[in-house]
């Protein structure tokens, strides 16, 4: 049974509200059921990964990757057009570029739709993945598992318990889920997309289980072999539209 409230409210301990987006969003999607497995990682490694012109985004001195999986109910293009319902699973690390504009860099997303995977990555450049994804949500344990169609070779499983509601968002989780753009390399150029979503209502979260090589198959090894955060949401409306407006050099974006 997947879970589909739209949480509007702002209660204790959701994330901080993203500033609006420059423009109408060209794209939305409803992100459901979301985990968040993060891990650390060390800056070096993640530096070769990044598109040119950006650097690790690092919280005292560390740097993190991210397992996140998620329903996707479903995506409107240009504010009608629908491009249909899958499951994703993607790792992520995050960057900041010149202009002090923070984001989430994705290494792998591997999702259930092959269409979807094709044209993610001819329109947007994001490194779409055709794959098999299971995410199963039970009455005391969620768990997932994602077989990589092509290229093949990759694969993984895993399982947790949801906990308590977060009344208070702590830095280094504000730090892993607050992102409102992701950097790409398309087209010969590092383009930086926007993104607007409602805060996330972050519940703790406990790994029961988890084996699989995404991590290593998208060129990191993590520093430790328990992760370092496990979240939960119920999920999130958002939207996404390319940025025209740099940032102010030294700041968190706009």
């Amino acid at each position: 049974m997947r879970v589909h409230r739209l949480w509007r409210s702002e209660e204790p301990g959701d994330t901080a509200p993203a500033p609006p987006l420059p423009g109408p969003a060209l794209m939305h999607q409803s992100w459901r059921d979301v985990l968040f497995v993060h891990w650390p990682v060390d800056p070096e490694d993640v530096a070769p990964l990044l598109p040119p012109h950006t650097r690790p985004d690092t919280l005292d001195g560390a740097a993190h990757v991210g397992l996140v999986a998620f329903h996707v109910p479903g995506t409107r293009v240009a504010g009608v057009l629908p491009a249909g319902s899958f499951d994703e699973v993607n790792v992520r690390v995050y960057a900041v570029d010149g202009h002090g504009r923070r984001s989430t860099v994705f290494l792998t997303m591997d999702v259930s739709s092959a269409h979807i995977a094709a044209a993610g990555r001819a329109i947007a450049g994001v490194p779409y993945l055709w794959a098999d994804v299971s995410l199963r949500q039970g009455p005391e344990r969620h768990a997932g598992a994602v077989r990589r169609r092509l290229p093949v070779g990759a694969a993984a499983r895993w399982s947790f318990r949801v906990g308590e509601r977060l009344e208070e968002t702590p830095p280094l989780e504000e730090f892993l889920t607050a992102r409102w753009g992701l950097h790409v390399r398309h087209l010969g150029a590092t383009l930086w997309i926007r993104n607007r979503h409602r805060p996330w209502p972050l519940y703790r979260a406990e790994l029961l289980h988890y084996e699989g090589n995404l991590l290593r198959s998208a060129g990191l090894s993590p520093l430790t072999e328990e992760p370092l955060s496990v979240l939960w949401s119920p999920g999130t409306e958002t939207g996404f539209t390319p940025s025209t407006v740099p940032a102010p050099a030294g700041g968190e974006g706009p």
